[in-house]
């Protein structure tokens, strides 16, 4: 399917709406499910290069909504995981096959529902459990590596700031400012290896706006809509994405 078409402009709106709810307003812990969407009718390579640029349009929308209410010294270590993190994805994506991108995004994405949905049912307790620096830092280092590949360093994320008893709006606000910092480091390393194309910045552009709406909506839904329905819908997607994506790669 080409880059430049209807088919894909009407499958990407939703997604990059999507993506802006989710990061302005729930945590970013699924936003990359935009990636994963548009991986199933473009290449995975120009999802991932249409979808940074988005991407980081919504952080700069959301920090300046956020502004100073995150927890810094979390946001740091995970910071400072993520930048060795961002250099092995790196590393990974030169060498890897598209199928194997599609193949680790689905992993990802299946992989991501099934850790919500242990936390969900009590199999997963973060209040008795308090990670400390190194646990943080190993952290970073996943959230730069699968940002790289998969735009979903959400997850890990999450693992290391509900287990530091953060509010909502702190677990946010770092969220925030942690992928606003790692989006570009990672976008130096996609405009020298190529993975932004014309194509991909051309119809990033022409979504721009979508992305603004979707952040928007996000900010308001931050105190207004209930997670449990965001998120249950998210999960969904996501089950049904990451099983497609996994059977085209092996197949």
């Amino acid at each position: 399917m080409e880059i430049l078409s209807w088919s894909v402009f009407l499958v990407a709106v939703p997604a990059v709406i999507f993506a802006g709810v989710s990061k302005g307003g729930f945590g970013s812990g699924a936003a990359f499910a935009s990636a994963s969407i548009l991986a199933l009718v473009i290449p995975p390579g120009a999802a991932l290069g249409l979808m940074l640029p988005l991407l980081m349009l919504i952080d700069v929308t959301s920090l300046r909504a956020y502004w100073r209410r995150w927890d810094w010294q979390a946001g740091r270590v995970l910071l400072l995981g993520a930048v060795p993190g961002t250099l092995a994805g790196a590393a990974f994506y030169a060498a890897a096959s598209p199928d194997a991108i599609r193949l680790l995004i689905g992993i990802v994405s299946v992989s991501f529902v099934a850790w919500q949905v242990a936390r969900s049912r009590g199999w997963i307790r973060f209040a008795e459990w308090r990670p400390g620096r190194t646990t943080g830092t190993v952290a970073g280092v996943v959230v730069g590596f699968t940002s790289f590949v998969s735009h979903a360093g959400g997850p890990a994320a999450a693992v290391y700031l509900l287990g530091r008893g953060l509010s909502k709006t702190a677990y946010q606000a770092t969220t925030v400012l942690v992928f606003w910092a790692v989006n570009l480091l990672k976008s130096l390393f996609y405009a020298g290896m190529g993975i932004f194309s014309a194509e991909t910045l051309l119809l990033a552009a022409a979504l721009a706006p979508f992305a603004l709406l979707g952040t928007w909506i996000g900010i308001r839904a931050h105190t207004r809509v209930s997670e449990r329905l965001f998120f249950g819908v998210t999960y969904t997607l996501l089950t049904l994405t990451g099983i497609r994506l996994i059977w085209i790669a092996l197949t």
